[in-house]
């Protein structure tokens, strides 16, 4: 049961990001970041939790099940926006606007959300043999730095080169500090799930022999 509650807030926070993403709004003179900051580093404290309780192999089920969801849900947002708006409709165009942008919201971060959670996970993974368990803390923040830091590097470029070299640079270092001090400050709650949720499974794996592949779907 835990397991699958975190599958789905992980698959929610996620497809949420892609409509979240296309806005961009600002706090104060200099910080500026994409609306999917609200909500899509909730997707790695549990991508933590997953890999800190059920190992890497659990953890890239549900990254793999989270990309096929995106990829369901941009088709079905394609397929709603070509179908034509009834006459007396007057939000077709504020409609289009939002879910017209989905599709290139998910190509970016697909590849990028590939390539973070699963740097994420392999963090959390490698630390917690390396350090017999110790220090949940610090390789939680570690692998959520190194899996943000990786995300922005490919997502925000390849979704608002448009805005210039500036905005990009600004954008990627307030997001990845954003998403990191959200970490830091969900920290508390973070290790106090991980705790009960280890204690409700009865489990706590350690991979000490395992494929880091990602694309090992079916090594579950």
């Amino acid at each position: 049961m835990p397991f699958l509650l975190m599958a789905i807030i992980f698959v929610v926070c996620l497809v949420a990001s892609n409509l979240f993403a296309s806005k961009i709004f600002t706090l104060g003179a200099k910080i500026v970041l994409p609306g999917a900051v609200i909500i899509f580093p909730i997707s790695y404290i549990v991508n933590d939790c997953l890999s800190e309780v059920y190992g890497f192999r659990k953890s890239r089920l549900v990254i793999w099940i989270g990309f096929m969801t995106n990829i369901a849900f941009v088709l079905t947002a394609y397929l709603v926006t070509i179908l034509p708006g009834a006459p007396f409709w007057d939000g077709d165009e504020a409609f289009q606007y939002v879910f017209s942008a989905a599709p290139r919201a998910t190509v970016a971060s697909m590849v990028a959300y590939l390539a973070g959670s699963t740097i994420n996970a392999w963090v959390m993974s490698r630390m917690k043999v390396a350090q017999e368990g110790r220090n949940f803390w610090l390789r939680a923040v570690l692998s959520s730095l190194a899996g943000e830091a990786a995300d922005s590097l490919i997502f925000i470029p390849f979704m608002f080169w448009t805005e210039g070299i500036w905005v990009v640079l600004t954008m990627m270092l307030c997001q990845v500090s954003a998403k990191v001090l959200y970490e830091v400050i969900m920290l508390p709650v973070t290790t106090r799930v991980v705790k009960h949720v280890k204690a409700i499974e009865g489990i706590d794996v350690y991979d000490r022999d395992i494929s880091y592949n990602p694309f090992k779907i079916k090594d579950i």
